[in-house]
């Protein structure tokens, strides 16, 4: 399958650039989130005609994401949960707890952005996370997790 990406896409290419991929990964994945669109001849003329706003929307985007890292780069993040004596959590605290607990803190962030290479947090302590803003913008984010009797 041939598409035009209109979006950049890690390990793909960049705005502008025809690729080609697995069908089911541009017909499942690529088309439908509005990262791609089929390589006919009248879209290739509807992008050619349109990229220059694609460029300042996509330049726009990774502005406002290097912006959010920067208010995030010295960022520790507090999060009280319910915990056993050893300090093992009754639960866990996923990626839509962290992306809750820091949006109330005054970042905003969504689930999608947070990652946990090591999974769910299931003991107190101190974990380092990575927040993913962006296809090239990454910020590590110190999450404590204290916990309550």
């Amino acid at each position: 399958m041939d598409v035009i990406l209109l979006k950049k896409v890690a390990n793909l290419g960049n705005i502008g650039d025809r690729v080609k991929v697995r069908s089911g990964y541009g017909r499942n994945f690529l088309l439908p989130t509005g990262r791609a669109t089929l390589a006919t001849a009248t879209n290739i003329a509807r992008f050619e005609a349109k990229r220059a706003e694609f460029e300042t929307k996509a330049a726009a985007d990774l502005t406002d994401a290097q912006g959010r890292a920067v208010a995030l780069k010295d960022f520790r993040l507090s999060i009280s949960a319910k915990a056993g004596s050893e300090g093992k959590l009754f639960g866990s605290i996923g990626t839509g707890d962290i992306a809750e607990a820091l949006t109330r803190a005054g970042h905003p962030v969504e689930r999608a952005e947070v990652r946990m290479p090591t999974g769910p947090i299931r003991m107190t302590g101190e974990q380092v996370l990575t927040l993913h803003l962006h296809t090239d913008v990454n910020v590590d984010v110190t999450v404590t997790v204290v916990g309550e009797d």
